[in-house]
């Protein structure tokens, strides 16, 4: 397996597990933990939105993907709590734990939540994507994380920037002191869309102004297609929100470029497996 570490994270490998850290983050290992699984062979998929198309023996593999990734942490995997992703821009806070001795996964209250917030310690925060974009939020001041799953239309609704606001009301977090990660999605070269969705993201980000439009929508010359940085809106606004361009940390990889090791829907198509990002507060 090829090493993709760059300058903002690192690609680890314990006992022939593999993952991503962000160099950033490891500067607090003493008070979170945090990781990107790598390799084809995790698949986190078992969410609600396509449980009634996975086998007893996917869903196992599920489980047993977060144990293996969790035991290599040390980290306890029974502690994961995870919302349904919609595709929303839903946000809620997390203060228990449902399933004393279980994951929480495909519980009833997190329905249509593609985002969590805690300051609770222990609990780890899980998101997982197939080219959407994750980011893991850390307020080392006030001991905060938070996990959320932008897809185009969580980018469009601003969720990361609904999530700093909310970590901000909540929590009494400042922005200046939130730090931002930005795991592996698709990213610019692959995000091709038709003209329909262009004219969304056009739109709903006009007070970025002509010239950041330029940089984030690019007309392909042969045909009516458009290329889009989502990556590259979720650090305008975010910067624009209050965080300083040094807190925005992000992993520079694409997961259609690397889906060798990361899964992509647009690669992988139907039955197509999943990647998480997992943050937690020792």
């Amino acid at each position: 397996m090829r090493d993709l570490s760059n300058e903002n994270v690192i690609h680890m490998n314990k006992n022939g597990v593999q993952y991503l850290q962000f160099r950033r983050l490891l500067e607090y290992k003493n008070i979170i933990e945090h990781v990107y699984p790598l390799g084809l062979n995790f698949d986190f998929r078992a969410d609600k939105v396509n449980k009634e198309n996975l086998t007893k023996e996917q869903e196992e593999k599920e489980l047993q993907s977060y144990k293996k990734i969790c035991k290599t942490l040390e980290i306890n995997y029974q502690n994961i709590i995870r919302g349904n992703q919609e595709h929303t821009d839903n946000i809620q806070i997390v203060n228990e734990k449902i399933n004393k001795n279980n994951v929480d996964i495909n519980i009833e209250k997190y329905n249509n939540t593609d985002g969590l917030v805690t300051n609770k310690r222990d609990f780890i925060l899980s998101t997982t994507n197939a080219d959407c974009i994750l980011m893991m939020f850390f307020d080392p001041r006030t001991k905060t994380i938070a996990n959320i799953h932008s897809g185009w239309k969580g980018t469009v609704q601003r969720i990361s920037t609904k999530t700093v606001k909310k970590m901000e009301r909540e929590f009494d977090c400042k922005t200046e002191d939130i730090i931002c990660c930005i795991c592996p999605s698709i990213r610019k070269c692959h995000f091709e869309v038709d003209k329909d969705v262009m004219e969304i993201f056009k739109k709903q980000f006009q007070d970025l102004g002509s010239t950041n439009l330029e940089h984030i929508i690019e007309k392909q010359e042969i045909q009516e297609k458009w290329n889009i940085d989502t990556v590259l809106i979720n650090k305008i606004i975010l910067e624009r929100v209050g965080l300083k361009r040094e807190n925005i940390i992000d992993s520079g990889i694409c997961s259609v470029c690397n889906s060798d090791l990361i899964h992509s829907y647009r690669v992988e198509k139907q039955g197509y497996g999943k990647s998480t990002a997992l943050i937690t507060l020792k």
